[in-house]
């Protein structure tokens, strides 16, 4: 008889990948979406990849409530806790962020080993584990955590750094049978499913569209979200796995890189793809009208590198080429008319 898995957060980009592995794998495999409305919507971006019969079933859970976490988890096996908080747009709380993504964390941990399933794979981030965004060039490794103290603007890092901190304390206190693994994904690109929560991907898509009068001098490990996925659900059954933080990131692509490669692989359709750098001054003026740019300028011209060599080892994991995970994603934005 095949394991049943849930997936939190099946709207989002990194959980609909989840869901396709795990198909793809044998596994019934439920979501939690917070309002069955979105079902159609679930259903049709999987299907697309591929057929789930009867393997997908839809429950409705928010991570702001207690209601619908215990009989969405009620049966599984395993639970990817892959779901966070959209926050509140233009909130200057980081509390908007960070309670919800806390909070939110801890309401499915209480489920999932009530119901005592073997094993949570919760989605954190490289923010998590990093280095002050304005201090020195640095690589850094799953020893790490984030000082949440040196970056108190960012309510994204505090949000990611305090929920996976949250889970870890629960474990400690609580001495569940269940077990607990965490992910950490750098910045996520690769082919979408839908153009409902793009993330990271906006970065593809907003060269890609000419939103920037040029590339700015910013860099980032990229990881493709197909080995996010992959990351998620081979962690879920290792042996070696339990207890472990595991860094999911490929190689470092400043944006001037990503540029010149879909600007090469695409041609006609990247006449947009800016051919210039912008100076990091006008990107900061820029930012003060643009949150979501405010959010990176810290890391103007730094380049902050993540280790994966402890996934590539105990996981056996490897990610593929950013080059072709940066097409994939460009083409995928294109197929769908989201640029």
């Amino acid at each position: 008889m095949s394991e049943t898995v849930l997936v939190t957060g099946g709207t989002g980009f990194i959980a609909g990948w989840c869901i396709v592995d795990l198909l793809q794998n044998g596994y019934v495999v439920r979501t939690t979406v917070r309002s069955l409305a979105k079902e159609k919507a679930v259903r049709e971006s999987i299907a697309s990849i591929v057929d789930a019969r009867d393997r997908l079933s839809v429950f409705a859970a928010d991570l702001t409530k207690d209601e619908g976490w215990d009989a969405a988890v009620q049966g599984c096996d395993y639970v990817l806790h892959v779901a966070s908080p959209l926050g509140t747009a233009g909130s200057k709380d980081p509390n908007d962020l960070i309670i919800p993504a806390r909070d939110g964390a801890l309401r499915v941990l209480r489920a999932a080993t009530k119901a005592q399933v073997k094993r949570v794979v919760m989605t954190s981030s490289v923010a998590a584990s990093g280095s002050p965004l304005r201090g020195p060039d640095s690589t850094n490794d799953e020893t790490r955590w984030t000082d949440i103290e040196s970056v108190k603007f960012n309510a994204y890092r505090q949000s990611k750094t305090l929920a996976e901190r949250a889970a870890w304390d629960f474990f400690a206190r609580e001495k569940p049978v269940t077990t607990l693994v965490t992910i950490l994904p750098a910045a996520v690109l690769g082919p979408v499913l839908s153009t409902e929560s793009l993330g990271s991907v906006q970065i593809v898509s907003r060269l890609l569209g000419g939103k920037l009068p040029g590339y700015p001098r910013l860099g980032f490990n990229i990881v493709d979200v197909r080995d996010v996925a992959r990351a998620h659900v081979v962690a879920m059954t290792s042996s070696v796995a339990a207890g472990e933080r595991f860094i999911t990131a490929g190689d470092f692509m400043w944006m001037e890189d990503i540029a010149k490669v879909m600007r090469e692989r695409l041609g006609e359709r990247a006449r947009k793809v800016p051919t210039r750098g912008v100076p990091n001054f006008v990107l900061r003026l820029v930012s003060l009208f643009d949150p979501a740019l405010k959010e990176v300028t810290p890391n103007l011209g730094r380049k902050h590198l993540y280790s994966s060599a402890k996934a590539q080892r105990m996981l056996q994991w490897t990610p593929r080429s950013v080059s072709t995970t940066v097409v994939d994603c460009a083409e995928s934005l294109l197929a769908k008319h989201a640029v």
